[in-house]
């Protein structure tokens, strides 16, 4: 567990979060610029599909702030050092360094797995989320025009991407 600023800490994501953390997903999903996606999955699916060595939550006392996860990119041999990450705080707490701390911790522990490198989409509208991910040294590898529609819009995505210094 790792402390960030007063009474909010870095701990493992776990099953007793669960409701939390969806509801956290579901505030990013209704704002309209975090993901495709249109409603948070059941806990099961969340579970299932996040690698559980890489669940991350920023926790003030009992209180989710915000959560961060990785997924593989693929289940070929030769992308396991490969994941893409999400991460999302409660709008409340934005702008307090909890999404920087999140992604922080996340790299750490994605970096001492042997993990080379973290990927991530965003649409370009969401601007803060670019800076929090340029400020945690990612890259912007390019743009993927008109990828997916999203409420019947084509939406772009800009593609990021962090590769471990340990692991060149």
């Amino acid at each position: 567990m790792k402390a960030t600023e007063a009474g909010v800490r870095i701990a493992p994501l776990r099953a007793e979060h669960a409701e939390q953390v969806l509801a956290i997903y579901q505030l990013g999903i209704d704002e309209g610029n975090a993901t495709f996606e249109t409603a948070a999955p059941t806990w099961q699916a969340f579970d299932t599909a996040k690698l559980p060595a890489h669940r991350l939550v920023a926790l003030d006392g009992d209180r989710v702030l915000g959560w961060a996860a990785v997924v593989p990119v693929s289940d070929r041999c030769a992308y396991a050092g490969v994941v893409e990450h999400s991460v999302y705080v409660h709008p409340d707490a934005r702008g307090r360094g909890i999404g920087l701390a999140l992604l922080t911790a996340l790299l750490e522990s994605t970096d001492a797995a042997g993990i080379w490198t973290v990927q991530s989409g965003i649409f370009p509208e969401n601007t803060a989320s670019l800076a929090l991910h340029q400020r945690a040294g990612f890259r912007v590898i390019g743009t993927r025009e008109r990828i997916g529609r999203h409420h019947g819009a084509w939406r772009d995505v800009v593609l990021v991407e962090r590769r471990s210094p340990t692991h060149t």
